[in-house]
């Protein structure tokens, strides 16, 4: 919602200047210009990106447009969902959340956060590396080196679309220029028309630069920062999860776990010690009223 906002505040300010200045609209909308610049920027991007990575871009594209993935709430469940899986396991042994990560659709822990279920992403990466914890082959050094390895992937993978779109956003001005000269060209083939014709075919050529320049600026290059910014947000829950994991793996106690990644979340999403502890009570409340209906 707030890309559309963005957009329309643009487009206000920039057509709404022009026009208060006295300009003429109509001397803006140029068809040709914008399918030149239209044109050769789609191509470019063709080019410069194989199958994958325009496939990952317009993938992203819609996602650009939602609000924020991570949220406090998300965020706590994903602390109450660590504390869980780490009690459990501390309470009856590693190999008690075998179950729970070989099938988390149908684990007492798991369903109580459908949000988390639903996320692919994260629960790939919590059922992975518990899988290894459980299987006792790796010490904490080894899983450390892995799990970073792991998040880089996943970091360079999530930042191709917004590399693409900014590698767009640079080329849009040249094209407008590329547009510029091309109808500055136009305009002195026909040197011969009366000045006033001659004006408004250099006036529509100027229109092209001015069209690179307001897409690129405007409109593109912000979309790639964007998906910058929700990219290291997504990169900054594999962390919290790394961090919790790796304190289990050297022996802290699940609270004292969560509370390591707690630390490492950002401020805007980060609860208090004391609503992490709050919902925990929550969840485990609900979770054992769960169990104890199951059991009558």
């Amino acid at each position: 919602m707030l890309v559309v906002l963005g957009y329309v505040v643009v487009f206000a300010a920039v057509i709404g200047g022009f026009s208060l200045s006295g300009g003429e609209l109509g001397a803006l909308f140029q068809p040709t210009e914008l399918l030149i610049i239209g044109g050769a920027g789609l191509g470019a991007f063709i080019v410069g990106n194989n199958g994958k990575a325009m496939k990952a871009t317009l993938k992203a594209l819609p996602l650009l447009f939602k609000g924020a993935q991570y949220t406090k709430s998300g965020y706590l469940d994903l602390l109450a969902l660590l504390y869980q899986l780490l009690a459990k396991s501390r309470q009856s042994g590693m190999m008690s959340l075998e179950g729970d990560i070989e099938d988390p659709g149908n684990s007492a822990i798991f369903v109580n956060y459908p949000r988390l279920l639903a996320d692919s992403a994260i629960m790939n990466f919590v059922v992975d590396y518990l899988r290894l914890m459980v299987s006792g082959s790796m010490n904490a050094f080894e899983i450390e080196a892995l799990i970073d390895e792991d998040i880089e992937t996943a970091e360079h993978e999530a930042d191709v679309p917004a590399d693409s779109l900014n590698a767009l956003g640079d080329a849009l001005p040249a094209f407008g220029i590329v547009a510029a000269v091309m109808g500055v060209v136009h305009a002195l083939a026909s040197a011969d028309r009366p000045a006033a014709e001659l004006g408004a075919l250099i006036a529509h050529a100027m229109v092209g630069t001015f069209l690179g320049i307001l897409l690129a600026y405007g409109f593109v290059a912000p979309l790639a920062a964007l998906l910058r910014q929700k990219n290291a947000e997504k990169i900054k829950v594999l962390l919290c999860i790394k961090t919790v994991l790796l304190a289990a793996i050297n022996g802290s106690a699940p609270q004292i776990a969560i509370e390591f990644g707690r630390k490492t979340l950002f401020s805007t999403v980060r609860p208090t010690f004391y609503e992490l502890e709050e919902h925990i009570h929550q969840m485990r409340a609900a979770a054992q009223s769960q169990a104890a209906e199951a059991g009558s």
